[in-house]
């Protein structure tokens, strides 16, 4: 059995209810839950109420996926969204770092960025919960350089990131997960069939394995959650979540 920790984004399955996204997480096995504010939890209610179901099912909140740009602070806004993170019992919040890759941000843009980031980081510190940016292109998490400059200018203690390959460099992902592995809070699978995504049976058949045992040997403590999968089918879903548990 892995040693590894699993769980489902509700991204993965937007049209469907928060009931229907619990029984899936259930019926496949995971553990965690990383509740989105696109459709699922906007609020404090949704935050109840997904936290009473999931604790009635046996099931962990690992996160909420805020889907707010520290590029567009709002103090009134992040304080809601901390308020709602706690209320559904998780203890990190996923960001996106700015709107534009590291390269094609300025100097004032950055600094910007890092005074915002600080401010949430501070405002997050008082309900004693993470802020994790998602490792993605069109943002400054999107090169290992450039997170690792990031943290060490920003100096927050509760500043994490998430880890998600590029599924087309293997010398990077496995350069990045060494270079970063101590602020790794968690870490989104992909298997839609897009470019910049695995898909087991069109791309190589080691990719994710070689990620998985890498996540392993470094006695990874954090949650692989599954992001997207092929067709938005549950089908896929499950089998993908088969072939995840062997790692």
């Amino acid at each position: 059995m892995s040693s590894l920790r699993f769980g489902l984004c509700s991204v993965t399955f937007r049209k469907k209810t928060i009931e229907e996204i619990v029984d899936i997480a259930k019926n496949a096995g995971v553990g965690y839950i990383e509740w989105g504010g696109d459709v699922h939890v906007k609020s404090l209610d949704d935050a109840r109420k997904v936290k009473l179901l999931c604790d009635n099912n046996g099931l962990k909140i690992s996160s909420y996926g805020s889907y707010i740009n520290s590029a567009d602070y709002d103090e009134i806004k992040w304080d809601e969204i901390c308020k709602i993170t706690k209320e559904m019992g998780a203890n990190s919040i996923r960001i996106w770092l700015g709107n534009k890759d590291s390269e094609k941000t300025s100097t004032d843009e950055y600094n910007i960025l890092l005074e915002n980031t600080k401010k949430m980081c501070k405002i997050a510190a008082n309900y004693s919960l993470l802020v994790c940016p998602e490792c993605h292109d069109n943002t400054f998490n999107n090169n290992t350089d450039s997170i690792l400059r990031f943290k060490n200018d920003l100096q927050e203690d509760n500043f994490k990131t998430y880890f998600q390959s590029r599924y087309f460099r293997m010398k990077y992902d496995l350069d990045r997960i060494d270079r970063t592995f101590d602020f790794i809070e968690n870490v989104h699978v992909s298997y839609r069939d897009m470019k910049r995504e695995q898909l087991f049976r069109k791309k190589d058949k080691n990719y994710i394995d070689t990620l998985m045992k890498k996540l392993k040997e470094k006695n990874f403590e954090g949650i692989v959650l599954v992001e997207f999968v092929s067709g938005d089918s549950e089908k896929a879903f499950f089998e993908d979540m088969e072939k995840l548990k062997r790692y």
